[in-house]
């Protein structure tokens, strides 16, 4: 399939803030892109456009925002409203291969639906993860480096060597990435030896480091995580707000060069792992 043929659905609820950055990485490497809010995917509201089926599309994100405000828990709501309504065809939708990506609040809406880290099955009944309050018990907005530990599982990110290091800016208030305390380390192993564990948080020389190069205070440093079949990718930083280096921090010390940022790869794979498997 040519990357001109891909449709990519960004998924928004209210209060889903990044869908538009997040719609921009992929149009701008020649894919086909539509905002769908879920009511179009489940049929309830036909104001919201017109009705979509989720096999419309070859990739699908959530991205970041607060979505229906983060209450109860981050990501909580939106992941109830699609497990209710959308489970079988979400586990049809990985099982067939398809990607399915979340950055921020959209990581956290996996983890909660149980796409992520999904040890045992590919949608687990109940969370098995956790991404909770920062350390810090406030919102931390900075620019975060991160380590990519993944072997090659991972589709969005097979085009980043392993070892590289990228920088994406985070913006979160709940980041910490736990597993059950009583199962943490055995858990911890599973993902390891599974190579589900994609991203883990760097200071400038590559050292895995606490606040504030790890912002939240995640276990093991852990910013991003895959599912065992590697087409389900969540992380808390926004690889969408680093796709150009002009928005780096740092670009006028640094030079712009050619101008791609280190988030543009995510996109990058993500398209090129389609385009030959479908």
């Amino acid at each position: 399939m040519k990357i001109e043929n891909i449709n990519v659905c960004i998924l928004q609820i209210e209060g889903t803030n990044c869908d538009r950055e997040t719609s921009l990485a992929f149009q701008r490497l020649g894919a086909k892109v539509e905002t769908v809010h879920l009511k179009q995917l489940i049929g309830s509201d036909t104001d919201k456009g017109e009705k979509r089926d989720l096999f419309d599309y070859q990739v699908v994100m959530i991205p970041g925002g607060f979505s229906s405000g983060d209450y109860v828990r981050g990501g909580a709501i939106f992941s109830a409203r699609m497990k209710s309504t959308l489970k079988d065809q979400l586990i049809k939708f990985v099982e067939e291969g398809y990607p399915i990506g979340g950055i921020c609040n959209g990581f956290q809406v996996l983890v909660e639906i149980g796409l992520l880290p999904a040890f045992n099955e590919t949608m687990s009944e109940y969370p098995e993860s956790v991404l909770t309050t920062n350390d810090s018990s406030r919102f931390e907005c900075r620019p975060t480096l991160l380590k990519h530990e993944n072997n090659g599982n991972c589709v969005f990110t097979q085009k980043i060597p392993r070892g590289k290091i990228i920088m994406a800016p985070s913006a979160h208030a709940e980041g910490k990435f736990l597993l059950p305390l009583e199962q943490t380390k055995k858990l911890l192993q599973k993902l390891i030896d599974n190579d589900q564990i994609v991203f883990r948080y760097v200071d400038e020389k590559g050292n895995y480091a606490g606040y504030p190069y790890n912002p939240n205070g995640a276990l093991y440093n852990i910013a991003g995580i895959c599912n065992r079949q590697g087409n389900v990718f969540g992380m808390m930083p926004h690889p969408e707000r680093s796709f150009y280096k002009h928005t780096y921090p740092d670009w006028t010390r640094t030079g712009l060069g050619d101008n791609k940022g280190d988030g543009r790869l995510v996109f990058e794979s993500v398209l090129e792992y389609v385009s030959s498997n479908f």
